[in-house]
């Protein structure tokens, strides 16, 4: 619990926590009050003259914290109370002795020049209050009545959001002063001292609640007494942070962070797919006024406080509250051509008018607007709020209203539409947002691009919302992963299914248009004001295999599962599997293919496979090799097929946790069977090999030699060794430098043991180009 965060570290706790040692033996004396009776006036002067903040004259007008210190001793019950002792004339020196460390004033260094501004990238917001982003450290200065001693005075800072701030939901949060920051935890650490200001630098997890925060700095002694508080004046407004690589929004290339966090004007695109016209849009996400507004939105929301860590939720909530549809949120939808009584949707090219009209009216809906003009709004609050996003039109953009995923035009015995049924329909173009982050919620492969739309169409769990839904399940066809897949691959991937109704009341299908919608997929280039087509994200190459097997795929969980002819056999299967631990870093990666015929019939497909490389919060970077392989089985035969990824085509490629995912699709010609098979693997890093010298015994010297062999043919840059054993000795770095390629490299670590019983001594290398290499050696130390 943060609470217990709060306690001093004693004996025991050494080696438990990095950087812990045993603490400075402290004597304290106590005197009698009737013992001290120099220093009567000349003690007060000086500290009046220190410190006229916290201790007044008897004209003065400041508070005199001595006067609300008062000890009381508790009587024993057995014996008589003693006397009271009559106070000395002069109990000045007495009365200073117990005054109260307290805080003078907060300067939470919010400018937005100041350097906590500018390291968070919060610099260009207009408020001046202290924005910051969450997985990142900041730093405060305070002013104390006296100098700050860490081994008599006892400092934490509280952090509370929402209307009931809770430790255990993490909107109340109890940052405690340590000696060393942690990353992923609320701590804070005195990093500077001068007189009686002390800086401290305060660290936040990077899945921490985002929101407006208050701030109180509470001061005591170490026994917990003589407790105050000082209330900052000013409030922290915390962001997602897509520079940390801890956040679900990280995102790792600096020219789409400009793009899709910092760049507040876009372009929008409209019209048709052969005639498709841009307009400038202002996001205006840094406009006066504009991240108060974004907040007040979350405030009206549902949502509580304690869900605003999570970016999926919050994306999910934020889609809901820009149309005003069923909760009052920011704008409502109109396509009647009557907009008297508002603002023509067409008349907007801006969302910073919209957003504060909303918020000076306390949350009245404003009128009017249509799909640019939600997706506009939603790009300036996701931008606004830390989470990148972006404007995305779709043309020929179908409307699936049956959740068939297929657009279904429907005639009567003699060809004349039925307009009762014809209620899907295909728009010349529809624009909603692309959002980043990882999707921790579903398999591995997932996260990156999600798509998510504020228009009012249809609703989602009871509420008009569509997303975050996973751009890369709806291009392979994976409609059963959340939020909302199937509605948006109709949008863009949908057949166009042509039934005419029989003579006993069912219908047939009669025609059928593969190629009907989702064309020109448009967003703003990043860095420029062209075009950029995202097609190739949302679905495969139009009539292609894969893109017909997406089709098929996400058919069989809509409505109508029998819509495209079933394969008349599943007797082809198709596994990957791995040697040992599997791949290693630094050579080729190997892996074995197996098909297998379970029928007494030859059969026929081309498996179409590709490999990506992927973050271990399964966003997928990008596809680093593809290729098709003809396979044909005799009967009941099971052939084997050897896939190598050579080292040359990943090397630079990589990101941390060296993933992969393996993707195989394909279609066996004689039954129409869908094949498909999906592996994530790992290239394995090599160990660190520790080896003990010496005898383990408490306060007695030993060793421990660690040896680390580079498996890569390329040099590692500014490599660092972590080295710590809880109980053994304190977490340090050890720099190493670089080390050649294929070279080994050997450290001897020397230290004394201070707790007996088994321990373990850990050891890990910090490195860009190559992680997760570590190691660990068990030592059994002994009594002395």
């Amino acid at each position: 619990m943060p609470g217990e965060r709060l306690t001093v570290r004693g004996t025991s706790e050494v080696g438990r926590f990095p950087g812990a040692a045993p603490p400075t033996r402290v004597e304290l004396t106590v005197e009698n009050e009737g013992e001290k009776k120099q220093e009567k006036g000349g003690c007060c002067r000086w500290f009046r003259k220190m410190c006229p903040c916290c201790c007044k004259r008897q004209n003065s007008t400041s508070y005199d914290v001595t006067d609300k210190v008062e000890f009381v001793k508790p009587l024993t019950p057995d014996l008589d109370p003693e006397p009271v002792k009559p106070k000395p004339e002069n109990g000045e020196a007495k009365e200073l002795e117990e005054m109260k460390l307290s805080v003078c004033s907060v300067d939470l260094m919010s400018s937005k020049t100041s350097q906590n501004r500018r390291e968070h990238h919060t610099d260009l917001y207009h408020e001046d209050e202290l924005i910051i982003r969450r997985g990142q450290t900041f730093q405060i200065e305070l002013e104390l009545n006296r100098p700050f001693k860490a081994d008599t005075h006892k400092l934490y800072l509280d952090l509370k959001t929402g209307p009931l701030p809770l430790v255990s939901k993490g909107t109340h949060v109890i940052v405690p002063l340590v000696d060393h920051l942690e990353d992923e935890r609320w701590e804070a650490k005195v990093v500077e001292q001068n007189g009686n200001k002390i800086k401290l630098s305060v660290n936040s997890p990077a899945n921490a609640v985002i929101g407006l925060y208050g701030l109180t700095v509470t001061t005591c002694s170490l026994k917990g007494e003589a407790t105050t508080t000082h209330k900052s004046s000013k409030n922290i407004i915390i962001l997602f942070n897509p520079w940390c690589e801890e956040d679900t929004v990280f995102l790792d290339d600096e020219d789409e962070r400009n793009e899709y966090v910092l760049n507040d004007i876009g372009r929008i695109y409209y019209g048709t797919e052969n005639q498709i016209g841009a307009r400038t849009w202002n996001f205006g996400q840094f406009h006066e006024g504009i991240l108060e507004a974004c907040l007040f939105i979350l405030e009206k929301s549902d949502m509580p406080p304690s869900g605003r860590g999570d970016s999926v939720n919050m994306v999910r909530v934020i889609s809901a509250m820009i149309n005003a549809q069923d909760d009052l949120g920011v704008l409502v939808g109109n396509w009647s051509g009557d907009y008297s009584d508002g603002v023509s949707p067409a008349a907007w090219s801006s969302s910073v008018e919209i957003l504060r009209k909303y918020h000076s009216s306390n949350g009245t809906p404003v009128s009017y607007g249509q799909c640019w003009v939600f997706s506009g709004v939603t790009t300036t609050v996701l931008r606004c709020l830390g989470i990148p996003a972006r404007s995305v039109t779709n043309f020929q953009s179908a409307h699936d209203t049956d959740v068939s995923l297929t657009t279904d035009v429907y005639f009567d015995e003699n060809m004349e539409p039925l307009d009762y049924l014809n209620s899907d329909s295909v728009w010349n173009f529809h624009v909603w947002n692309d959002c980043w982050m990882a999707r921790p919620d579903l398999p591995p492969g997932h996260g990156g691009w999600q798509a998510v739309d504020a228009t009012p169409q249809e609703t989602s769990q009871g509420t008009f919302r569509c997303g975050p839904a996973s751009v890369s399940s709806i291009r392979s066809g994976q409609v059963y992963l959340k939020h909302d897949t199937p509605f948006v691959f109709a949008e863009v991937n949908s057949d166009k299914i042509y039934w005419q109704r029989n003579l006993n009341g069912t219908f047939s299908q009669i025609h059928s248009e593969k190629k009907a919608v989702g064309h020109c997929i448009s967003t703003k280039a990043v860095g420029s004001d062209k075009r950029a087509d995202i097609t190739h994200l949302y679905k495969h190459e139009e009539g292609s295999e894969e893109e017909r097997i997406a089709v098929e795929t996400a058919s069989r969980y809509g409505s109508k599962p029998d819509v495209y002819s079933t394969p008349m056999a599943e007797d082809v299967c198709v596994e990957v599997k791995m040697e040992g631990e599997g791949p290693r870093m630094g050579a080729d990666a190997q892996l074995t293919i197996l098909v297998k015929n379970l029928s007494s019939q030859p059969r026929r497909t081309t498996l179409h496979s590709q490999v990506a490389v992927m973050y271990y919060t399964g966003v997928l970077k990008g596809t680093i090799k593809k290729e098709e392989m003809p396979v044909e089985l005799l009967p009941n035969e099971e052939k084997t097929i050897e896939w190598v990824l050579p080292y040359q085509q990943y090397q630079n490629q990589l990101v941390d946790q060296a993933a992969l995912m393996l993707t195989l699709s394909g279609r066996v010609s004689e039954t129409q069977q869908v094949l498909a098979n999906q592996t994530t693997f790992r290239l394995r890093t090599p160990d660190l090999n520790i080896t003990p010298l010496g005898e383990a015994v408490v306060g007695k010297e030993m060793a421990a030699k660690i040896t680390f062999t580079n498996p890569l043919p390329r040099t590692l840059k500014g490599a660092v060794f972590r080295v710590e054993g809880l109980g053994l000795q304190k977490g340090h770095e050890v720099v190493v430098g670089d080390i050649g390629g294929h070279s080994t490299v050997t450290l001897t670590e020397h230290f004394i043991p201070s707790k007996p019983g088994p321990r373990k001594l850990v050891a890990s290398l910090d490195c860009k180009q190559l992680t997760q290499v570590h190691g660990v050696a068990d030592i059994v130390v002994l009594e002395k």
